[in-house]
């Protein structure tokens, strides 16, 4: 029912244009993000991604103006995604979804995608199904498996680690992060010595850390999403103890992302993380990258930002592709295979997926100079997504 409610309002909005309209002159972009709420800052980095590409590259492609319109879910809310949506595609004729703070959003999204035919850029969310849920999604951003498995993989050999205990958000990417990261560490022949799955909203980390500390692992791997909980959950481990040098704490990138580790300072030092993106990457174009954002928002770019800078090169260069075209088949053909250089490093989309596929980094909390920073050590090339091999 919920189907032909929506085909019949789409069909709706194309009676109303007039007979033998000229291609539109203007191509409209729905940015679907969680502008408010405990994730705020997150939208406000993946938008502030977005509005630097657009400063250096002009709001023009293949002779039509690009316009932004933003959309506001509040959090992780599924049902007010899809219903903003198809809101966008209905109401406000957009021609491409971008965005996704967090999965639910793009799951929401996914399905309007699919019945309307929109291209759908996923610049942040990064539970491995979300390209599956329609063949017009293509993903910019990471997949966690890609991480917990690259990280598993490596404790257990390069690292010499031989027993983990995990400690992850209950909800899709921490789920895939967990259970990637397991597959691997008993691959390599390490052994998982327990588990615990954290609620995803405003979790006291307290209980959950002692659990941990109890246990004495040699080692824990984390995974919390962006945004305020890895400064949380940072203190949880500095208020119990658990100190790094003795418990090895390895992670994904957000428990060390720049906001966490300079709200623990030395407490931070030691900590591992396997990631995709950091500010202090040595490449020339991150360089210039980072000081330009810089200029622009007085801040330093993170993982969040460089999807959506990443995110509007990608549709920029399909939309140059198809001349202009925003049907989802022409803009998803010509999304399929693109391969450029990103302010991470060599980054491509996997033709058969439409998902990333880039550069790994394993980093150690170091102090360089005066600062406290990642510095990465390792690098795993040309991770694809270890679930759609």
């Amino acid at each position: 029912m919920k189907r032909s409610l929506f085909a019949g309002a789409a069909l709706l909005t194309a009676a109303l244009l007039p007979a033998g309209a000229k291609a539109q002159e203007t191509i409209k972009i729905g940015v679907i993000s969680a502008y408010s709420g405990q994730f705020a800052d997150t939208a406000a980095q993946i938008d502030n991604g977005i509005k630097l590409y657009m400063k250096q590259h002009g709001d023009t492609v293949a002779g039509k103006k690009i316009e932004i319109i933003r959309k506001d879910t509040g959090g992780p809310n599924p049902d007010v995604a899809k219903r903003l949506a198809q809101e966008l595609i209905v109401r406000d004729k957009a021609d491409i979804l971008a965005g996704f703070t967090l999965t639910p959003e793009a799951l929401g999204a996914a399905g309007i995608s699919a019945e309307a035919k929109k291209f759908m850029v996923d610049m942040n969310a990064a539970t491995s199904i979300i390209t599956e849920k329609s063949p017009y999604i293509v993903r910019v951003s990471l997949t966690l498996p890609q991480i917990g498995e690259t990280l598993g993989t490596w404790a257990a050999t390069k690292g010499k680690i031989k027993k983990a205990y995990t400690m992850v958000t209950d909800f899709g990417p921490g789920i895939d992060a967990e259970t990637a990261f397991q597959k691997a560490f008993k691959a390599a022949g390490g052994e998982i010595v327990g588990s615990v799955r954290m609620p995803i909203a405003n979790p006291d980390f307290s209980a959950f850390v002692q659990r941990a500390k109890d246990l004495n692992p040699e080692s824990i791997f984390v995974f919390v999403p962006g945004g305020a909980q890895p400064s949380a959950i940072g203190k949880a481990f500095a208020e119990r103890g658990m100190d790094p040098k003795k418990i090895k704490i390895l992670s994904t990138g957000e428990p060390v992302d720049e906001t966490a580790i300079k709200s623990l300072g030395d407490l931070a030092l030691g900590r591992i993380s396997a990631w995709h993106y950091d500010y202090n990457h040595k490449s020339k174009m991150n360089a210039d990258f980072v000081k330009a954002f810089n200029a622009e928002f007085k801040r330093n770019p993170d993982f969040f930002a460089v999807g959506g800078y990443d995110g509007m090169h990608l549709i920029y260069e399909a939309l140059k592709k198809t001349g202009g075209k925003t049907d989802g088949d022409a803009l998803i053909a010509a999304a399929k295979g693109m391969k450029w250089e990103s302010p991470r490093g060599p980054i491509s989309i996997d033709p058969a997926t439409r998902d990333i596929v880039q550069n790994i980094y394993i980093r150690r909390v170091e102090k360089v100079g005066n600062n406290i920073v990642n510095v990465e050590f390792d690098t795993v090339p040309n991770v694809k997504d270890p679930t759609h091999k």
